[in-house]
């Protein structure tokens, strides 16, 4: 890494205007090697830099508000941003400075704002950590914290909102034997057997990794698979498969699982974790209405949705997003849950979840669903699972996850989840 600390805040503040200007999500842009320039400690810490900024982004943008007499342009307000998080973090404030001052000055479109740079981040530097502190949690953007309020109260949204800023720890699913491998890694044995851990490191440094003993999952996550409860033998399709946890935890409970997805590169990293992990599954690269097989036990539909449940572990999301397409991915998980019924044979079951918090994209869905399907029901039984609480159990039958649930743990996903039987 360069001594000055420039390469890593010029990739994440990089990263923070794809983000915030373009729409694009951090996945995307790490998948799409926008990272690659970078030795892999500096790659670590430019995405660490940017996922914390905007982790904070309320909270700085609050914090910079009486330094500025107007809003500069993104690419200025986005490299403040970054400064501010470093500055009360702890960082020196000579480097912190001077590489922003750098990062503007280097942009042509925002060289004049150098020395409003270097100004306002001084006076942050001034009041560093106290000054950060003292500022309410960031809150998410209002596009989104409209609607959940609404759905939800605003003492839950709060609740929420102090999750996503305190980041999620790393959830392992384990094959067998959940106490071993926690004792193993150095975590904790969630109430639904997931084992949690606060501080991971290398992933695939961690004992059981090269052993196929364990795969990462959101204990949230997996709770899908647990209240379709699937035995040996069971013929059951997981449909929009990727990343793939699901059908792991399928395939390790002895079901006779295929896997379908649209996207061939995510199908074959569900192929070599299956394989990591030495369990069997079918997969399938095929578009969700496209597959016509039937006759399944169950099926398990993780549908498309808009991931908002997932903000602790992905805060880019609100950033990227601005809600324009959710009304289709609803649409489409009406149609994805009305093509499944069709595949599942009489007296077979459908799970149907999805990582969000909004009820359109969960209860609202069940709701419909049994509108448009009187002759199905709802399995009221499959709530009854070690791990899940009663006070999850919603009106229509279904289990509402949220990331203030299990505070005292570290919080989980937000998860929407629901089983429907076909007469």
């Amino acid at each position: 890494m360069a001594h000055t600390g420039l390469p890593p805040r010029r990739a994440a503040w990089h990263l923070m205007e794809e983000i915030t200007g373009e729409g694009r999500l951090m996945s995307e842009l790490i998948g799409g090697g926008a990272l690659d320039h970078l030795d892999a400690a500096d790659r670590a810490r430019a995405q660490r830099l940017a996922l914390d900024a905007l982790r904070g982004a309320d909270r700085a943008d609050r914090m910079l508000k009486p330094y500025l007499k107007k809003q500069p342009p993104d690419a200025v307000l986005n490299a403040l941003r970054l400064g501010v998080i470093e500055l009360c973090g702890g960082e020196a404030a000579h480097g912190v400075v001077n590489s922003y001052v750098e990062v503007v000055g280097r942009n042509k479109h925002t060289a004049n704002m150098k020395g409003l740079t270097n100004a306002v981040l001084r006076r942050i530097a001034e009041e560093g950590e106290k000054g950060w502190t003292k500022r309410n949690l960031p809150l998410t953007p209002g596009w989104l914290r409209q609607p959940l309020v609404a759905a939800w109260g605003r003492k839950a949204v709060e609740g929420m909102e102090a999750a996503h800023f305190a980041g999620a720890s790393l959830d392992l699913t384990v094959k067998s034997n959940p106490a071993a491998v926690a004792e193993a890694v150095g975590g904790v044995v969630l109430p639904n057997g997931s084992v949690r851990l606060a501080e991971a490191g290398q992933v695939s440094a961690l004992p059981g990794f090269e052993a196929g003993d364990w795969w990462v999952q959101d204990a949230a996550a997996a709770f899908p698979v647990q209240v379709l409860d699937p035995q040996p033998g069971m013929r059951v399709l997981d449909l929009c498969a990727a990343p793939g946890g699901k059908t792991l935890q399928l395939a390790a409970a002895g079901a006779d699982v295929t896997a379908v997805d649209v996207s061939g590169t995510r199908m074959a990293r569900v192929k070599e974790n299956l394989k990591r992990v030495g369990l069997q599954a079918k997969t399938v690269v095929s578009d969700a209405f496209a597959y016509d097989e039937g006759d399944f036990d169950a099926i398990l539909l993780d549908a498309p949705c808009s991931a908002t449940g997932t903000i602790r572990r992905h805060p880019d999301l609100p950033y990227a997003k601005d809600g324009t397409e959710f009304m289709a991915l609803i649409e489409q998980q009406e149609r994805l849950i009305d093509h499944a019924l069709t595949l599942l044979k009489p007296g077979g079951k459908l799970v149907f979840c999805t990582c969000s918090l909004l009820p359109d994209e969960g209860e609202i869905q069940i709701d419909e669903a049994l509108e448009r399907h009187p002759e199905l029901s709802v399995d009221l039984d499959a709530r009854n699972r070690t791990g899940i609480d009663i006070a999850w159990f919603t009106e229509e039958g279904g289990i509402r996850l949220r990331p203030d649930y299990w505070v005292e743990k570290g919080g989980m996903d937000g998860f929407y989840i629901a089983v429907l039987t076909k007469p």
